[in-house]
């Protein structure tokens, strides 16, 4: 049995939306247990319809809801204690949890992540991973939005927990990792990334493959499993690609509707663009993961529908059941193990 906390009250459409898709969800995964936080009138309004997710659920009264306008700074400081978004995190760190999803304002969910669960031992900064659509299927690219700016030894964190989490949601036994670069030579880029890159390639870690130094446009084509940046490029190349998606689904409903031609042969292609339609909607791939807590909190798109949030339930049913935070310790701490191995002088047998 794997036990989900809920905080019903994010994103852009709070209980109306997420209430059907963590239904949906429980209709997938019979097995889950959710604990749902939020305000009782609001959330028992919806919850009655669902009579199979009330009996496989205990509901919880908040008596706050974090705005999605809050600064996390606000949602720390004002009665936090009693907001949906807090209890169920909280519900993690007591361990009636095993993993907190939420729809909620990014900056105060990770603000409340870090304050209630705190960083794992030799992580010094979190991450914010995303599922990144490609041409090969899905990659994991991390960090988009969570540390801006980071250091080699935050880099390499990085690189362990992406690719502990790829081992869980993708089953890949050795995933492939890449740092992103301006460039794929080993001379090109900032100090941080190519201190990064030498000593990844130095601890030669058994759990993953690393490919080197990868490009933007290597994003799209899933050249490898776990794309490492740090959060502000992350999180523009994250909102470059969500606005671009947008773009070229504005271009193609114009053209399609230009001419009498046009729509004719729209109605013949209907099923392939709606499959790219689905491809290329950003909350269809759902479920940002944190990464370096003591606990795991997922991050669903504001915005999302209710495919949207039950994609990113999955995720942390995925998340706990394969393992991710003992993936992460043990890849963590096989790197220390390595690289204070390398440190250590060889002996000179010779002058014995």
């Amino acid at each position: 049995m794997i036990r989900i906390a809920v905080d019903l009250m994010g994103g852009d459409h709070g209980p109306k939306v997420i209430v059907p898709g963590v239904a949906k969800a429980l209709e997938r995964h019979p097995e889950i247990r959710f604990t749902l936080f939020g305000l009782e009138a609001e959330c028992l309004a919806v919850l009655k319809n669902f009579p199979a997710l009330l009996e496989a659920s205990t509901f919880v009264s908040c008596e706050i809801a974090v705005s999605m306008d809050d600064k996390p700074s606000q949602a720390l400081r004002h009665g936090r204690y009693r907001s949906s978004m807090w209890r169920s995190i909280e519900a993690v760190k007591t361990g009636d949890a095993d993993v907190c999803v939420s729809a909620g304002n990014t900056g105060a969910l990770m603000a409340m992540s870090r304050f209630c669960l705190r960083t794992m031992a030799n992580i010094d900064r979190p991450a914010i991973a995303a599922i990144w659509p490609t041409l090969r299927g899905e990659s994991i690219v991390l960090d988009v939005g969570a540390t801006i700016g980071a250091d080699a030894q935050q880099l390499i964190d990085f690189t362990m927990m992406g690719a502990a989490m790829a081992r869980a949601l993708f089953e890949i036994e050795k995933p492939t990792v890449g740092l992103l670069n301006i460039g794929v030579e080993e001379v090109k880029g900032m100090e941080e990334i190519k201190e990064a890159g030498r000593l990844i390639r130095e601890a030669a870690m058994p759990s993953f493959d690393y490919y080197g130094f990868v490009e933007g446009g290597d994003l799209g084509k899933g050249t490898v499993d776990v794309v490492v940046t740090e959060g502000f490029v992350g999180n523009v190349a994250l909102k470059t690609a969500e606005g671009t998606a947008r773009q070229i689904g504005g271009y193609l409903r114009a053209a399609m509707s230009r001419t009498l031609m046009a729509r004719i042969g729209y109605f013949f292609a209907k099923g392939a663009f709606d499959l790219l339609r689905e491809k290329m909607d950003p909350g269809k791939v759902n479920g940002g993961v944190f990464l370096g807590l003591n606990g795991i909190v997922i991050k669903s798109h504001g915005g999302a529908d209710i495919d949207g949030f039950a994609a990113a339930v999955d995720v942390g049913y995925d998340m706990v059941r394969n393992g991710l935070k003992s993936k992460i310790e043990h890849d963590l701490n096989l790197y220390h193990t390595r690289r204070s191995a390398l440190a250590v002088p060889a002996v000179d047998s010779s002058s014995s």
